[in-house]
């Protein structure tokens, strides 16, 4: 009895190191099928074409397209039944339906404004500065002989005049704006006081006054010593030299007294 048992305990540890023993065949995995959506056609549809081996189920698995639309987009019975190359219609792309917006209101174009070319007027006063300040005063009047000159800066325009006693300034009208320059000379006898040359922007409408300054030469000089005026170097020389005749006139007397 004992003998049986351990040959039967002896089988049962056989048997199971023989399969702890034995290799484990792993199970190959099939290979994972990769869809990519067909591009849509130009009409939109979406085919796709049957394979060796794909079945109704297969394509809805693959595709992710249900099963009853795919029956229902192919006039597909119950059975389903496929042939290789056959094509299926899986679904078609709709165009969205861009809904026109209100038509802008066109702007009206302003006119383009007209440049306004005007002209002017430069006037020119030479007057008898009595006092060499610069400053035409009430009591200064104008000086007769004076040169004027008006030119443009693009060279077109060149006009001359002469100052008169007249106590209104001399003018030049009708004169197109832009940049000018005045020069004025005075009458021979006569120094400047003010600038002779001044340079003018004319705008259309305008009407400039200019004042020129001149003197009297001879008022223009410094004053000339009067007649019955010392010279104090002269008076310094003379009180010299009356110190040094009593200093001799002391000296002679004292060497005769000696």
């Amino acid at each position: 009895m004992k003998k049986r048992l351990f040959l039967l305990t002896s089988l049962i540890l056989t048997g199971l190191l023989a399969l702890l023993a034995a290799p484990v065949t792993a199970t190959p995995q099939q290979p994972q099928a990769f869809y990519q959506t067909p591009t849509p056609g130009a009409d939109g549809r979406i085919i796709y074409i049957v394979k060796p081996g794909d079945s109704c189920l297969s394509i809805s698995l693959l595709t992710g397209v249900e099963l009853n639309d795919l029956r229902l987009l192919n006039n597909l019975d119950e059975e389903c039944l496929l042939t290789e190359g056959k094509q299926l219609l899986l679904g078609v792309v709709t165009e969205p339906t861009v809904t026109p917006g209100p038509s802008p209101t066109p702007t009206q174009a302003l006119p383009t404004p007209t440049p306004f070319n005007g002209s002017g007027e430069i006037c020119v006063f030479l007057f008898e500065d009595l006092n060499g300040n610069a400053l035409a005063e009430e009591l200064e009047l104008s000086i007769a002989g004076g040169a004027v000159s008006i030119t443009d800066r693009e060279g077109e325009v060149s006009l001359t005049g002469e100052t008169t006693t007249d106590p209104e300034p001399l003018c030049f009208s009708e004169l197109a704006e832009g940049e000018y320059n005045i020069s004025v000379a005075p009458p021979e006898g006569y120094n400047p006081t003010t600038a002779m040359n001044y340079p003018l922007i004319l705008r259309a409408g305008d009407r400039s006054i200019l004042d020129f300054g001149a003197q009297l030469s001879s008022e223009a000089q410094p004053l000339a010593p009067s007649e019955g005026g010392r010279s104090p170097v002269m008076a310094i020389v003379g009180g010299l030299l009356l110190l040094g005749g009593i200093g001799l006139g002391v000296y002679f007397w004292r060497a005769r007294k000696f």
